[in-house]
C-alpha cells in the first residue's frame, strides 16, 4: 500500500516538474512574441526545419542546441566545485517549492483518492518561504565563485534585494494565515470556496486586497525581472553569472523563468483560489439564486486544473507586460520601495486584520 502512494506521488511530481519546466521553456518564446507585438515586430521567427518555422516555437529548441555545444567556462582562479553548484542550487530551490502547491482537489482512480498535491505538508507555507530564502545561496555562490568583482557585486545585490523583499513578501501573507487559520495550503484553497453573502468568493483578494499588492510587488522583486532587475542588469551593469556559459548559464537563465512559474502559481493559490472555480461544488454547478447543474467527479477535478492552469497563466501574461512595460528603478528607489513602503504597510495590514478579526469574534 505505502510503495503503491509512493508511485503516485512519484508520478504526480513528474507531471508536475514536467509542466513546469515545459512552460518555462515555451516562456521564452512566449516572452519573445509579446515583446513583438508590443514594440510593433514579428519577433524571433528565424529558426526552422525544412524552411518551416512554426512561428519561431523553434527559436528554444535552437537554444538549448547552442548552449549545449558552447564551452563550459571556468575563470581562472575560480572555485570550479561552487562554479558548478551554484546554478543547480538556485533550479533546485526553485524547483521543489512546485511540491507543496495543490494544483487540483482530489482525484479518484481505482477507488483510491488522489489529492492532487505532490506533498501534503502542514506547514507549506512556512515550507514554500523556507525555499525562497534558499534560493539566494546559489546567486551568492555564483557571484563569489567566479572571481570577478562585478560578479560578487551582483551576488551581493542580489542578496540584498531578496532580503529587503521576502521580509515584505512574509509578513504580507501572515493576514491569510489569520483569516483562513492554516499553513497547509490545499487547506487554504479549500477555505477560499466559501461564499460572502452567498455569491462572492472569499478568495484572497477579497478578504486581504491590500496583502494581494505587497505581496505582488514583493514577488516580482524575487524573480530579479525588470523593474527589479538589479543583480542582473545586464543592459548596462554586470551580473551575478557573467562568467558563466553553455548549460550552466542556461540553467540560471531557465531558473528565471521557473521563478516566474512559481510566482504566478503562488499568487493563484494565495489570492485567486488556487484551483477553485466559482459556484462549482464537487456534485456540479450550484447557481447562487437557486439551481445546480450536476457534474461527474472527474469533469470537476478536470474543470479545477483548468482553472488553476489559467490562472497561472494570467499572472505569467501579466509579469510579462511589467516587465516591458515599466524601466529599472535605481537602486534607491529599489530599496526604499522595499523598506519605506512594502514592509510598513504589510506591518500595518497585519495589525488591521487581526483587529478586524477580534471585531468579528
Amino acid at each position: 500500500m505505502m510503495l503503491e502512494t509512493l508511485l503516485i506521488k512519484l508520478a504526480l511530481a513528474g507531471v508536475v516538474f514536467f509542466g513546469v519546466l515545459n512552460l518555462a521553456g515555451l516562456h521564452t518564446w512566449i516572452e519573445r512574441k509579446q515583446s513583438a507585438v508590443m514594440q510593433d515586430r514579428i519577433g524571433a521567427n528565424r529558426a526552422s526545419i525544412f524552411g518551416i518555422r512554426f512561428f519561431g516555437l523553434l527559436h528554444p529548441l535552437a537554444d538549448v542546441l547552442k548552449l549545449f555545444t558552447k564551452e563550459d567556462f571556468i575563470p581562472p582562479g575560480g572555485n570550479k566545485v561552487l562554479h558548478t553548484l551554484a546554478p543547480f542550487l538556485s533550479a533546485f530551490f526553485a524547483l521543489v517549492v512546485f511540491a507543496a502547491i495543490p494544483i487540483g482537489d482530489t482525484l479518484t482512480v481505482g477507488g483510491r483518492v488522489i489529492d492532487l498535491q505532490v506533498a501534503s505538508i502542514d506547514i507549506g507555507l512556512l515550507y514554500i518561504l523556507a525555499m525562497l530564502s534558499m534560493g539566494v545561496y546559489g546567486v551568492v555562490l555564483a557571484g563569489y565563485a567566479s572571481n570577478n568583482n562585478y560578479a560578487f557585486l551582483g551576488g551581493m545585490r542580489a542578496a540584498s534585494q531578496m532580503l529587503s523583499y521576502e521580509i515584505a513578501m512574509g509578513i504580507s501573507l501572515i493576514g491569510l494565515i489569520m483569516w483562513y487559520g492554516t499553513l497547509d495550503l490545499q487547506a487554504m484553497v479549500r477555505a477560499q470556496g466559501q461564499y460572502l453573502w452567498g455569491w462572492l468568493p472569499l478568495w484572497g483578494i477579497v478578504v486581504q486586497p491590500v496583502a494581494f499588492f505587497v505581496f505582488l510587488a514583493a514577488a516580482l522583486a524575487e524573480t530579479k525581472r525588470i523593474p527589479f532587475d538589479m543583480p542582473e542588469g545586464e543592459s548596462e551593469i554586470v551580473g551575478y553569472f557573467v562568467e558563466y556559459s553553455g548549460m550552466k548559464f542556461g540553467l540560471f537563465f531557465m531558473t528565471d523563468f521557473i521563478e516566474t512559474v512559481l510566482v504566478a502559481c503562488l499568487t493563484a493559490t494565495f489570492f485567486f483560489g488556487g484551483w477553485q472555480v466559482p459556484y462549482l461544488f464537487p456534485d456540479g454547478v450550484h447557481v447562487p439564486w437557486g439551481g445546480v447543474f450536476p457534474l461527474a467527479p472527474l469533469a470537476v477535478t478536470l474543470a479545477g486544473l483548468a482553472s488553476f492552469t489559467l490562472k497561472v497563466l494570467f499572472f505569467c501574461w501579466l509579469f510579462m507586460t511589467v516587465r516591458w512595460t515599466l524601466p529599472r528603478f535605481r537602486y534607491d528607489q529599489l530599496m526604499s520601495l522595499g523598506w519605506k513602503y512594502l514592509f510598513p504597510i504589510s506591518v500595518g495590514n497585519v495589525v488591521v486584520t487581526g483587529l478586524a478579526l477580534r471585531l468579528l469574534s
